[in-house]
């Protein structure tokens, strides 16, 4: 993985799961980490954990609702690094319930993390990559952004679809300027994902649902390998689910 070796990787939603697990495997591999994610306490263990094995990290608190905060975080990379290869715009959320419960404001919840959150790390980091003539932007996307699920799933399904339109425009409008566009699209994960609905019958189904994920590792693994490719090559999506799961 030499290709990863000193890049400046910076990852939203990184103080647990899929972020978490992809920083301390970038950081192995000799990757400069930048972690942004609401927990503060989580970022900085999580941050001294990795700089205790030897390798670098830095990070701040960061809502990707909130423009400010995600510039802040790629401010960070750039004066504590110099420069930013790799965003990993991994923040999401999943409140999963019934169309009909009308959950508006889970629905714009959604909407600004999954989407604008998403958007507002390529407003950031993107005019850094230009100028360095370099970078590679990576979106988690998911499975039910391929294939819907519903009740309990339409909007979720909708943001991700979102997440991989964008991805393939990025990738359109990016790749004449050097700057890779991948989307990850896991299927079920063992994050907390889950539990970020406020419907408890739908929490007990994913909860069974759950009990085939993988471990947010094999994500990590497949992020890894998207970066390490030699500079012309672009892997522009991989899909990841458990090997029992059927959709």
């Amino acid at each position: 993985m030499s290709n990863i070796k000193d890049k400046v990787v910076v990852i939203t939603g990184a103080s647990s799961g899929i972020g978490e697990s992809t920083a301390r495997l970038l950081a192995q591999q000799g990757a400069k980490v930048v972690l942004g994610a609401r927990r503060s306490s989580r970022i900085d263990a999580v941050i001294q954990e990795i700089s205790a094995a030897g390798g670098k990290a830095i990070g701040c608190a960061t809502d990707v609702t909130k423009r400010a905060e995600v510039e802040a975080l790629i401010k960070r990379a750039v004066d504590g690094f110099g420069r930013v290869d790799v965003l990993l715009n991994n923040a999401g959320i999943m409140p999963i319930a019934p169309i009909e419960a009308l959950r508006v404001e889970e629905w714009d919840r959604q909407i600004d993390v999954n989407i604008k959150g998403l958007l507002y790390g390529v407003a950031a980091a993107l005019p850094h990559m230009q100028k360095q003539k370099s970078g590679h932007i990576i979106n988690i996307t998911s499975v039910f952004g391929i294939k819907m699920f519903a009740p309990g799933g339409t909007v979720y399904c909708a943001t991700k679809a979102a997440g991989r339109a964008l991805t393939e425009g990025l990738r359109m409008e990016l790749h004449s300027q050097n700057i890779r566009c991948t989307m990850i699209s896991p299927g079920a994960v063992a994050t907390e994902l889950a539990e970020s609905s406020t419907d408890e019958a739908t929490r007990k189904n994913l909860r069974e649902f759950m009990k085939m994920a993988i471990s947010p590792n094999s994500i990590a693994r497949a992020i890894a390998y998207a970066i390490e490719q030699p500079t012309d090559v672009e892997i522009d999506e991989i899909v990841v689910r458990p090997t029992t799961q059927d959709f």
